[in-house]
């Protein structure tokens, strides 16, 4: 059965409600002691005003001590209200935020269907954000009931002195809101933008660290950099919209409570001259009106952050709710897994059939990249079944009826340019410290001399997407990581390129060496990793047209020697 924190939300709005509802408790508390602290925050001038005119009347040092007192009780109470009340909002806000974050990130490492563009910089930027933004809601509502609490508190007090200045109020802070949830709309459009430009530019930074040395290896850095610029500038020039949007709203609010509490002032004023209400009810109104502001400025922002935090849960849902590449099946591969694929069609393959027998090692030599691209795809799940022609078998299962965990832990598709995580080398090669082949894993992908080169060894500080390391180091790196968990079909692509070629030659006998008894296909076109295969395939024009050992078909093929030889 399916628990209500599993289930997938279907709109922003869905999102929101579950994040109320998980914190019913947190929020009920939150709301009890922040209304406590609006009630002695309002409480405060009312006493003032009574004591002012209880002490007129008696003159007494008894009463002014007592006096003293209750308010000495009310501070203490503001104090501790408003202390413990925060307390347990945040808690429950940042808690809330990271349940978001973690279903985000969990959501976007899932292959998602094609329809949604977001690329890995802007799940990265709702799964902070948008999540922080959208937790936000959790403190909204409570300030916002406790706030109402303080207002509605002030308009009876003000109305037991005079009816009038009770109605001034509550008149006052209908009109306030009406004209503030008008604005607020804007807001929340100008931020839904806002939040979806600045993911773009995310996504593009990303993506130019990533490629950073290759277009400076063939000079298309200025372009990339211009590129990057342009969206940058977007995401500025709609945060600067927002920023005025945002500014006109506050500036709108302070002007419109300032009247409201001057309104209040000036009419209390002229009633005590009038005589209808006395010292004590003028220093009362006098002093509410001024605390008035606090409660009416919260109770004017929260419009504002609804629609933020709604906003965010409307991006939020654009990850939670795709649909994913393809709906797994329930069945599970034997152990010791062969890999077969049969007349698969799909972008630049045509009917591609070829088998990798348990235990056998394969390459395949692909004379188009994209072919390499596109196979290396769909055996990753990328892509869906039902979107290409022919079959996938693990273990003689169709890849399609197979759950997707049991496809991950028997089959592991490495990609040429796996992401280098910040921690050290050991978290980036076992991140779940379960393997026990790491250090065999070191050694097969020759990152023994990285090992070397630092005293801290394999628990050397990798920084983030491995800037800290060369480009051949990072491959080697991904490339361990792949070994090192060990599954039964393993299937790496290129992961020799940015490596010399002694070094290659050593990683290619590492490979099959540690690989033994597994099944194991590389897609390459590395002598070295082609050497060391038990067979090679030829992939051309997107079918295998040859099939043999490196050397055979170095013997006797032309076209594959000059295409494979370097």
């Amino acid at each position: 059965m399916t628990t209500p924190d599993t289930q997938r939300p279907r709109a922003g709005s869905d999102i929101l409600r579950t994040a109320l509802r998980r914190n019913v408790g947190a929020m009920a508390w939150g709301t009890v002691l922040m209304g406590l602290y609006q009630a002695g925050e309002t409480a405060f001038p009312i006493a003032l005003g009574l004591i002012v005119e209880h002490t007129m009347r008696h003159r007494s040092p008894e009463a002014l001590g007592v006096s003293v007192a209750a308010l000495a009780v009310i501070i203490t109470t503001v104090s501790l209200s408003w202390r413990f009340g925060m307390r347990i909002l945040q808690k429950a806000n940042t808690t809330e935020a990271h349940r978001w974050r973690v279903r985000v990130a969990g959501a976007g490492l899932q292959p998602v269907a094609g329809d949604v563009d977001l690329k890995s910089g802007e799940v990265l930027t709702i799964a902070t954000e948008d999540a922080d933004q959208t937790a936000d809601i959790i403190e909204v509502v409570p300030l916002l009931i406790s706030s109402l609490v303080a207002v509605l508190i002030a308009a009876v007090a003000l109305g037991l002195a005079d009816v009038r200045l009770g109605l001034l109020v509550i008149v006052g802070t209908v009109a306030i809101l009406s004209v503030l949830s008008v604005m607020s709309k804007r807001i929340g459009s100008s931020t839904r933008e806002q939040q979806a430009r600045v993911a773009r530019a995310g996504a593009k930074v990303a993506d130019l660290i990533i490629g950073l040395r290759p277009l400076h290896g063939f000079g298309g850095n200025h372009a990339a950099f211009r590129a990057y610029r342009r969206v940058s500038t977007d995401a500025k020039r709609q945060s600067v919209t927002v920023a005025r949007v945002g500014g006109v709203y506050a500036g709108t609010a302070l002007a419109l409570n300032a009247v409201l509490a001057a309104a209040v002032t000036l009419t209390a004023g002229w009633l005590a001259f009038e005589g209808r209400i006395n010292i004590g009810e003028l220093v009362m109104a006098v002093g509410l009106a001024q605390f008035i502001m606090e409660p009416l400025k919260l109770f004017s922002e929260m419009p504002k952050y609804v629609m933020i935090a709604r906003a965010s849960a409307e991006r939020m849902a654009l990850v939670l709710t795709a649909p994913p590449v393809t709906t797994p099946g329930t069945e599970r591969p034997a152990r010791g897994a062969g890999l077969e694929v049969d007349c698969v069609r799909h972008g630049t393959l045509r009917k591609v059939r070829f088998r990798v027998a348990a235990g056998e090692f394969v390459a395949v030599a692909a004379y188009q990249p994209r072919a390499a691209a596109d196979l290396a795809a769909v055996l990753a799940l990328n892509v869906p079944p039902d979107a290409y022609e022919g079959t996938v078998r693990v273990g003689g299962r169709d890849l399609a009826d197979l759950a997707v965990e049991a496809v991950r832990e028997h089959l592991l598709v490495n990609p040429y340019d796996g992401e280098i995580f910040a921690g050290t080398l050991r978290s980036n090669i076992d991140p779940s410290g379960t393997s026990r082949t790491v250090s065999e894993a070191v050694e097969a992908s020759m990152l023994t001399d990285v090992v070397a080169l630092h005293r801290e060894g394999l628990d050397y500080a990798v920084r983030d997407r491995g800037a800290n390391l060369s480009g051949g180091q990072r491959q080697r790196l991904s490339l361990a990581r792949a070994l090192a968990a060990d599954t039964d079909v393993l299937v790496l692509r290129d992961p020799t390129t940015a490596v010399d070629a002694v070094t290659e030659q050593l990683i290619a006998r590492g490979v099959a060496e540690l690989r033994r008894g597994r099944t194991t296909l590389v897609i390459t076109s590395s002598p070295a990793l082609l050497d060391a295969a038990d067979r090679v395939l030829v992939l051309d024009d997107g079918v295998v047209t040859a099939e043999d050992t490196h050397r055979r078909l170095l013997a006797t093929d032309e076209e594959y020697r000059l295409a494979v030889t370097r």
